[in-house]
């Protein structure tokens, strides 16, 4: 999905490079895209990297010990044997090598709704859940984003994931189950699982009343890519909820999720500039909350 509108946006210490290839490296269909280094921001030196991973875009970025990842957002890793007669084979060996220096959150064995099925937390602290699956109808993508909603969102997922739809284009609900009775802490008709697509991309979403000493962050923040100064003032009018969180095109939506309003000329400026048009271009930036396209191009150009 080289084109796809939402990309999520993983926020390292300083292994974003090393993570990258990692990731490119044991998945198929994967390679890193292209690596640029930002001079003089706010945490130093600053690494950003695109790759796709089996055909699905990702962005990362070096940026300090300021936001570590939690199984809040993870990743679907949807093996479906209608495809792949080899599915059963191909999710032990990715588990076996993202278990390398990681850790298992729950184990891989079969559950009522998979006959094989495992949640894991890699060496870098991203999580995963691998399963195997035949979903009915609408085929879905081998990956998913997933959006847990904890503690005092417990009991949001249905709500979000309404909200999110109702934002943008080519939107709709498909699989829902219900936490049926009995399922304590977890409140009855709550949502154990939740799949939509958002601008033709599939996310998931589900409601967890388990103890849990962790929320959404912006070490996983969700990156749309807009085509001009229209789209960014709509999306930064629809999901912005928090002023104090605005700052250079990052914002926090009302159930904390962060995203990236991002002109798709930003990175094209990254990826073709000179070290002298990165400077300005980083300079402007730094000082804008919601970006001005407008004004990060005449900078690039240095008007």
């Amino acid at each position: 999905m080289t084109n796809q509108k939402i990309v999520p946006h993983l926020w390292f210490d300083q292994e974003a490079n090393e993570a990258a290839q990692f990731y490119t490296s044991i998945f198929p269909d994967s390679k890193v895209t292209s690596n640029t280094t930002i001079h003089n921001t706010p945490s130093g030196d600053s690494d950003f990297v695109s790759f796709h991973i089996a055909g699905y875009s990702f962005m990362a970025i070096n940026g300090g010990p300021h936001f570590q990842f939690n199984p809040s957002i993870s990743f679907f890793i949807n093996f479906d044997p209608s495809k792949d007669a080899n599915a059963r084979n191909n999710l032990d060996q990715l588990w076996d090598k993202l278990s390398d220096g990681g850790t298992p959150l729950m184990p891989l064995q079969e559950y009522p709704f998979s006959k094989r099925y495992g949640w894991i937390q890699d060496k870098y602290g991203l999580t995963w859940q691998l399963i195997l699956t035949n979903p009915d109808g609408e085929d879905r993508p081998f990956i998913v984003p997933s959006l847990m909603y904890v503690q005092d969102l417990s009991g949001k997922a249905e709500e979000a994931s309404d909200f999110y739809i109702s934002v943008f284009s080519d939107s709709k609900r498909e699989e829902i189950a219900r936490y049926p009775a009995g399922m304590e802490p977890d409140e009855e008709g709550t949502l154990m699982f939740t799949d939509f697509m958002l601008e033709k991309q599939w996310f998931a979403a589900m409601d967890s009343a388990q103890s849990h000493d962790f929320k959404f962050n912006e070490a996983i923040s969700l990156l749309v890519r807009c085509k001009n100064q229209e789209e960014i003032d709509y999306y930064w009018e629809k999901l912005s909820s928090e002023p104090k969180a605005e700052q250079c095109g990052w914002l926090k939506d009302k159930y904390g999720a962060s995203w990236q309003i991002w002109p798709e000329v930003m990175g094209e400026m990254m990826a073709n500039g000179t070290s002298e048009q990165l400077d300005r271009l980083t300079k402007a930036f730094l000082q804008m909350k919601k970006f001005n396209i407008e004004k990060l191009i005449e900078a690039y150009q240095g008007k």
